[in-house]
C-alpha cells in the first residue's frame, strides 16, 4: 500500500483601486497576488513544517523578526511546562531569566579563579608563563 499526501497553503489577493483618480493612487501594491505552496506530506518531520509555514508567512508579508518570536512563544508561555521548556534551553544552549543569577555567580567565581591564577604565575624566558613555583627550581 502507497501513501500519498500533500499539504498546501494558498494566498490570494486582489487590489481594489480607488476610482476618480488615476487606476493606481501607488507603486506599493500590487494589483494581484497568487501564492500557492505545495509539499510532499508523507516524508516532511515537525521542522520541515515550520519552515514552509515560515516560507508561506514571508510570502504574506510577515516580518522574520515577528516569525521567530511567535514560534518561541510556542514554547515559552504559561501553557507549557517548566521542564519542558528546561530541554529546550538545554538543546538550543539558551539561559531562562530565572537562572541568570546563579550564571553570573558562575562567571565571577570564574573569573576570580582566573585572576588568581594570573596572579600566581611567573613569567618566564620568552614570555611563557611558568605555573607553579616548583617550575623555577631548575632555573636556579
Amino acid at each position: 500500500m502507497t501513501y500519498e499526501a500533500t499539504v498546501e497553503f494558498k494566498f490570494d489577493a486582489t487590489f481594489t483601486p480607488t476610482y476618480g483618480s488615476s487606476s493606481w493612487t501607488s507603486d506599493d501594491f500590487i494589483p494581484e497576488e497568487h501564492y500557492h505552496i505545495t509539499a510532499p506530506a508523507a516524508d516532511l518531520n515537525c521542522k520541515q513544517y515550520f519552515k514552509l509555514f515560515e516560507k508561506f508567512l514571508l510570502c504574506v508579508g510577515m516580518d522574520p523578526a515577528t516569525i521567530r518570536s511567535s514560534a518561541m512563544s510556542l514554547v515559552f508561555n504559561d501553557c507549557v511546562h517548566e521542564e519542558e521548556q528546561r530541554k529546550i534551553c538545554k538543546e538550543y544552549e539558551l539561559t531562562m531569566d530565572e537562572d541568570l543569577r546563579d550564571k553570573f555567580v558562575e562567571w565571577k567565581q570564574a573569573e576570580e579563579e582566573f585572576a588568581q591564577r594570573i596572579a600566581n604565575s611567573v613569567v618566564g624566558a620568552m614570555g611563557t608563563v611558568l605555573q607553579q613555583q616548583e617550575d623555577l627550581i631548575g632555573l636556579e
